[in-house]
């Protein structure tokens, strides 16, 4: 695009033909290879084994943990290519881990590598990183506590205190994902009481065998509420009673909690967000089917205008969801999470309540068929609930936008646009003019 000075401005909305080759083969082999198991009861080994053929083809195509820098076996992805990515792979919860960036092994695994860059500890990678990588390790994120708000990470009541060459962790943590299948788990804990909470809390890497780690339960939920323990996806809850790690298992500096957490959180909300519009764009397929095929009253629900009305504004709002969350994407590519905050923020909450709203929409179209689990609709809507409340509730994201935005103003005794001042101010401004206009008038 030019300018009209003719300068040239960045400002391209087109995706690089060899990329766009990637993602044409990555909807293919989503659509006919990866949707098609959901369909079958499958445990997590036997999903492996059927999976396993297409994660090396994924390897084969340099498509595989595209979210991680090549010198740790990653393919260094920027946030925007890996959005689009994200977009193909959350038609199905299968596609992340077909391509080797699931949560929350992903953003662990990036968590790890924020820790070598602040530590310049190469033992991470062997330990850790590089078996999270290849799937062979299976890690859980602990941070959510019962007793404490969890949009409220200075309050965490996890203590760990050090004792000799050892760090000793006494907590209760829940919705612990994967916590019950894990091999590690990544704890937040308290490190230092008698400072900002942004600068007391650490992370800890601590093996699931460790004396001391008691998983409790898988919690149900909304999502799955006859949950069978020890399945993948699941939320455990888990008690640390007085576990010991060695002091190499703190991850990055004591007291880098929090900016560990933020390394994590960031881009991984572009994951989300972007992988909630693959969710939205399957069940506006569905409702678009359906509308097409469905005769009711006199005519096909395509032509009723309420009908019109859904889908017109579900193919709005995803296109103004998409480009957003690319836009936050491109700004952390550009400025890093931290500078990206306020539009991480948004596509938080604006993305979330746009997939709850297409598949709304398309089960009530869908009428009786959509409610049954005869089709996914019912699953996506369970799940759909679930994006207003993790990594962050709306509530806390559109009071941090506000809080930034009301910043950039100052109270003014007379609105800036109080029409009279704004009058009186024009006629001071130009009352030597207008005496001349007024003048060859006469």
């Amino acid at each position: 695009m030019a300018s009209a000075k003719g300068a040239s401005v960045a400002w391209d909305f087109s995706t690089d033909e060899a990329f766009e080759a990637d993602l044409e083969w990555m909807r293919e082999v989503v659509r006919e290879e990866v949707e098609p198991l959901e369909t079958l009861d499958l445990t997590r080994d036997q999903l492996l084994a059927l999976i396993a053929p297409i994660q090396e083809r994924v390897r084969e195509r340099g498509l595989w943990a595209a979210h991680l820098p090549p010198a740790l076996g990653g393919m260094g992805f920027g946030q925007v290519r890996l959005g689009l990515m994200h977009e193909i792979l959350g038609r199905s919860p299968y596609g992340p881990v077909v391509f080797g960036n699931n949560a929350p092994d992903s953003g662990n695994a990036e968590l790890l590598a924020v820790a070598m860059e602040m530590t310049g500890r190469a033992d991470i990678e062997e330990r850790w990183l590089r078996p999270l990588l290849e799937g062979r390790m299976r890690s859980g994120f602990s941070m959510t506590e019962p007793e404490t708000a969890g949009s409220d990470p200075r309050l965490l009541r996890t203590r760990a205190v050090r004792d000799g060459d050892e760090w000793v962790i006494s907590g209760h943590k829940w919705y612990t994902t994967n916590g019950s299948v894990a091999d590690v788990l990544i704890v937040m804990a308290v490190t230092n009481p008698d400072v900002s909470p942004y600068q007391g809390s650490s992370m800890f890497v601590v093996p699931v065998e460790t004396p001391g780690v008691r998983i409790v339960r898988d919690v149900g939920s909304m999502d799955e509420p006859r949950v069978t323990y020890g399945r993948f996806g699941n939320h455990a809850e888990i008690y640390y009673d007085e576990v010991r790690v060695p002091l190499d298992h703190l991850v990055g500096p004591e007291g880098s909690g929090f900016a560990l957490a933020q390394a994590r959180l960031g881009p991984g909300r572009i994951h989300h967000c972007m992988r909630w519009l693959g969710q939205a764009s399957r069940a506006f397929d569905m409702m678009c089917e359906r509308a097409k095929s469905r005769y009711a009253h006199g005519s096909l629900l395509a032509d009723k205008q309420t009908v019109q009305n859904w889908i017109a504004d579900s193919a709005a709002e995803m296109h103004a969801a998409r480009l957003m969350t690319l836009h936050a994407a491109w700004a952390i590519d550009q400025r890093g999470a931290a500078g990206a905050r306020d539009e991480i923020a948004m596509i938080k909450y604006y993305g979330a309540k746009v997939l709850h709203d297409v598949v709304d929409r398309a089960l009530q179209v869908h009428g009786a068929l959509g409610y049954s689990a005869d089709l996914p609709l019912e699953a996506m809507y369970r799940a759909a609930r679930a994006a207003r409340i993790y990594d962050g509730p709306d509530e806390v994201h559109r009071q941090s936008v506000a809080r930034h935005t009301l910043a950039r103003y100052e109270a003014r005794e007379v609105p800036r646009e109080y029409l009279p001042a704004r009058r009186a101010a024009a006629l001071e401004r130009y009352a030597e003019a207008l005496e001349l206009l007024e003048a060859e008038s006469a």
